[in-house]
């Protein structure tokens, strides 16, 4: 009997060094939080956004985390104060970030074709007599969140060109997303809204259709903060630029992955925002009037 009790005593000393010592157990991974701002609901965020941080996570020497913004400026603070280390941006904004923090890009997503860019669009509903960009003077358009290049940075820009103002005191109003400026021109409070091509697809045969598309932008980049190290940009570069989606085992991973993300990667360099930095800067109501600091 004093035996048996001498073993049992011996084995939980054993245990309780193993617990305390971490023996047995993998070493924790470094957690690294990515940030993205409120694109559309949380819960939607997290459903097409967490596949990303898992795949990451699996294939890297980290622990990634997705720390959600409640919008572009908010984003951006967390990126230069360092509660994120690496994010998802959108063009205007990472020329903002790279300006005023130093914010450097290091890839950026392809569309369905296989190439970094997509488009603006304006968005009417299907019955609208509008038919063109011009017919849309006098009329009340929705705009995306300020920072956003697809839904209001390039639709002014595009206002702009064909002599359309954009500065009428509620006639041209900026909301928080962009599923917001469609569902607002869905329920008849706007007359035309600006997306970007994935969101007008999808709202296509919903009742709303696209009036006109802006030539191809730059997609946004996933960028990391002044002084974040070789190893961390590196782990990523090499987990994302070796997704295939041509091979069915990637297209498999990916298939969860958001419409913007599950295309693969492509390396991205400042130079790619050069064409968003020009207009960011010229024009001369909208962003070019100071409108983001």
């Amino acid at each position: 009997m004093l035996n048996r009790i001498i073993v049992i005593f011996i084995f939980l000393v054993m245990l309780a060094c193993s617990v305390s010592t971490g023996y047995g157990q993998a070493p924790r991974k470094p957690v690294v939080y990515f940030g993205m701002n409120l694109r559309s609901t949380p819960i939607s965020m997290y459903q097409n956004y967490q596949p990303l941080m898992d795949y990451l996570t699996a294939t890297t020497p980290y622990q990634f985390e997705l720390k959600l913004s409640k919008n572009y400026q908010e984003g951006l603070r967390s990126l230069a104060n360092g509660a994120t280390q690496i994010a998802m941006l959108g063009d205007v904004a990472f020329v903002e970030a790279w300006l005023n923090y130093g914010v450097f890009p290091i890839l950026r997503p392809l569309n369905d074709e296989g190439k970094p860019f997509l488009r603006s669009a304006f968005i009417v509903p299907v019955k609208s007599p509008v038919q063109k960009i011009q017919g849309l003077k006098g009329k009340r358009i929705a705009f995306a969140n300020i920072h956003s290049t697809t839904g209001n940075l390039f639709p002014r820009y595009l206002l702009n060109l064909h002599g359309v103002r954009h500065n009428e005191p509620g006639k041209f109003v900026n909301l928080e997303s962009q599923d917001a400026v469609a569902k607002a021109v869905l329920r008849g409070e706007f007359d035309a809204g600006a997306v970007n091509e994935q969101v007008a697809r999808n709202f296509e045969g919903q009742g709303l259709r696209v009036l006109a598309y802006s030539e191809p932008i730059s997609t946004g980049p996933i960028a990391v903060r002044k002084g974040t190290s070789k190893e961390l940009i590196k782990a990523v570069t090499d987990a994302l630029l070796k997704l295939d989606p041509g091979k069915p085992a990637d297209a498999r991973s990916m298939m969860a992955w958001d419409e913007s993300i599950k295309h693969g990667f492509t390396r991205a360099h400042v130079a790619d925002y050069r064409q968003i930095y020009l207009m960011f800067k010229s024009i001369p109501t909208g962003c070019g009037k100071g409108c983001h600091k």
